[in-house]
């Protein structure tokens, strides 16, 4: 069969799975009967509200609440932490044997690993589990088991300045050699930055990853074991040296000590030419009253054939034995309305087959739809490793070695290689 046809296949099967399933599962789940407060959850979440607001608080808030007016056996207390704070937090419970019944964070893998979590088909209804995104699914396993439960996604594209591509007489990109011509009639026109090369430690590991994808590499090969210093991964790094880095391209800050808040913060300023960007800098450069064009992020020949996907997890902690409400509370939690609800208020993009299907077609979201587009055939980081998160600190502060005037790419892979492969083989 056609793989095109097998994927809208299977879309629409889902899609219709979780159209009957979801309405069953959260209206008639029921309650579990006994007086309020007989069962209490606790959940701990991050924070999304790029301006200091309540709107994550907010927006747990009203969804307890409707969640407990259909179950009046149950109560959620909702503890809401900064994503600077969140994932540190959570450790310390569990560590304290106080682990959360719910928590949403940004990585699951190792509380996996040491039995502490509930498998997704332990929890969900098998019109919810079916209704998730297939790379997120993928990305959620530990050991070919979905642990990781995913909450929010987003994907990435090339952002443009239109006004300085007009000024520039320049068109958006498809190509890398199309990427570097117009970097350079933006710097012969007086632009800062051409293109925002990010590769320090805030952000490296997210900024190298679009970049190995768009060359036909990626952070690890078919078998899913590393292969940070491949062929391909080796000859990006070097045209990336050669043509953006080597020619002044990418502005007055080395790439190295470039960190992605400080590029994200350049470009709403009008001081940037082109980035790798993600959906909530719209609202930043929008207000700033930067046009931004978007583009699916260019390849060696043309568009890049897979984007980097990133998902934010939820995982239910058996420690408190809430199995049955914590699967209640999730199957209410991935409904159409609150999955659209949370990802449209912070121009991120849902993690449902049927929820993504209605955002293309809301008129409100029209933003969007190049990184909706992207998301079922994007390629998220290997978070179900528990090595990840040592290798991908390790690539965060040396990455930009590579680029930089005395480093070699070769030799700056090789040496993330051999340290990933070692952290994978003592797991």
């Amino acid at each position: 069969m056609d793989e095109a046809v097998e994927r809208r296949r299977f879309l629409g099967l889902t899609a219709a799975a979780a159209a009957l399933g979801l309405t069953a599962t959260v209206a008639g789940c029921g309650s579990l009967g006994g007086d309020s407060g007989d069962v209490t959850l606790r959940l701990v979440a991050a924070e999304y509200d790029l301006n200091g607001g309540d709107s994550t608080k907010k927006y747990w808030t009203d969804l307890v609440a409707a969640y407990e007016a259909e179950h009046p056996g149950v109560k959620v207390e909702v503890r809401v932490e900064s994503w600077d704070d969140v994932d540190r937090k959570v450790a310390e419970m569990v560590k304290a044997d106080e682990a959360p019944d719910i928590a949403q964070i940004g990585s699951y893998a190792d509380y996996a690993a040491a039995g502490e979590l509930y498998a997704a088909d332990e929890l969900l209804s098998i019109p919810v589990q079916a209704n998730f995104l297939a790379p997120l699914v993928d990305a959620g396993e530990y050991k070919r088991t979905q642990y990781g439960l995913p909450f929010v996604a987003s994907t990435r594209s090339l952002f443009y300045n239109k006004a300085l591509f007009k000024d520039a007489g320049v068109e958006a990109p498809t190509t890398w050699a199309e990427l570097a011509a117009a970097a350079e009639k933006l710097k012969d026109n007086g632009v800062r930055t051409p293109f925002a090369l990010p590769l320090g430690p805030e952000e490296a590991q997210g900024e190298a990853l679009m970049w190995l994808l768009s060359g036909g590499g990626g952070w690890t090969d078919g078998t899913d074991r590393y292969a940070v210093d491949s062929d391909a991964n080796i000859r990006t790094f070097e045209w990336l040296k050669q043509n953006l880095v080597g020619k002044g391209l990418t502005g007055p800050v080395a790439p190295g000590k470039l960190n992605r808040k400080a590029a994200f913060a350049a470009f709403a300023k009008g001081e940037v030419g082109m980035l790798n960007g993600h959906p909530s800098l719209l609202q930043q450069a929008a207000k700033k009253g930067v046009e931004v064009g978007q583009v699916p992020l260019p390849g060696v020949d043309g568009p890049a054939e897979a984007a980097m996907g990133v998902a934010d997890w939820l995982m239910g902690f058996k420690q408190n034995g809430h199995r049955k409400e914590i699967g209640d509370f999730l199957n209410f939690v991935f409904s159409d309305a609150n999955v659209l609800k949370f990802a449209g208020d912070n121009d991120l993009l849902p993690v449902t087959v049927s929820a993504s299907t209605r955002m293309e077609t809301e008129p409100e979201h029209a933003d969007l739809r190049v990184f909706l587009k992207t998301l079922p055939d994007s390629q998220l980081p290997p978070v179900g490793k528990t090595s990840w998160g040592q290798v991908s600190e390790h690539i965060k502060q040396n990455i930009g070695k590579a680029v930089s005037p005395a480093g070699r790419p070769a030799d700056v892979l090789g040496s993330i290689s051999r340290m990933a492969t070692a952290a994978e083989n003592a797991e």
